[in-house]
């Protein structure tokens, strides 16, 4: 088996956790804030940089004119003369890039689709649910107020949408950017393992199918 998997989702949908599931299933490694790790190592920003990077990101125009910007007040660093913001992309970029080429694997998010949009062993995933069993695992799950959950997981959402509408120059869960689409609610998160398990030619065992 030698596909790489990129899993992109709405928060609470299960995605990281039908990722981790998937990976562990076919017996290949999984990334999601490890990516972040290695991009650190490599890179020397701390890692704390990258975690914020996504989180500045509620606001679509003020985020665009926020990647013009840098920490230090728009003044270049190094000699790259790009902005934080971006050499934050591409250290990750980098890294997934890197973790592409050495071999199979699932990747959660970070835009990882779109950077390895010209890879040809690579399947992309966007998993979805209804607003409502989102709702219930934030709160069951992630521990957030039964009364912040539903806009805590609109702004995660608006997040993500706008940090990968900025760097990929698509659109965040457009139809056309996946291979496949699985609503997470409707056949469950193991269901949803084997399903993508099933796409890539693996049974729900893990083993290759043949014809």
């Amino acid at each position: 088996m030698d596909k790489i998997i990129t899993i992109s989702r709405q928060y609470g949908s299960g995605g990281r956790e039908i990722g981790a599931k998937l990976a562990q299933r076919l017996g290949i490694p999984f990334y999601d804030k490890e990516i972040i790790t290695r991009a650190a190592k490599e890179s020397g920003f701390a890692e704390a940089v990258f975690e914020n990077a996504e989180r500045k990101a509620t606001n679509s125009l003020l985020y665009s004119i926020a990647m013009g910007m840098n920490a230090y007040g728009n003044q270049e660093i190094g000699f790259t003369h790009l902005s934080l913001d971006d050499q934050i992309y591409l250290a990750q970029s980098n890294v997934i890039r890197k973790v592409a080429m050495e071999g199979p694997c699932v990747i959660v998010g970070r835009c990882a689709d779109y950077i390895l949009r010209d890879f040809e062993n690579v399947v992309h995933v966007f998993i979805w649910a209804d607003l409502e069993y989102r709702k219930n695992r934030a709160i069951t799950q992630y521990n957030l107020p039964a009364n912040k959950a539903e806009e805590e997981i609109l702004k995660i959402d608006k997040r993500r949408a706008n940090y990968y509408n900025y760097h990929a120059s698509e659109k965040w869960g457009k139809v056309e950017n996946y291979h496949l689409s699985i609503k997470s609610n409707y056949i469950g998160i193991d269901h949803s393992v084997d399903c993508i398990a099933r796409f890539i030619g693996y049974g729900e065992g893990g083993s290759a199918e043949k014809g």
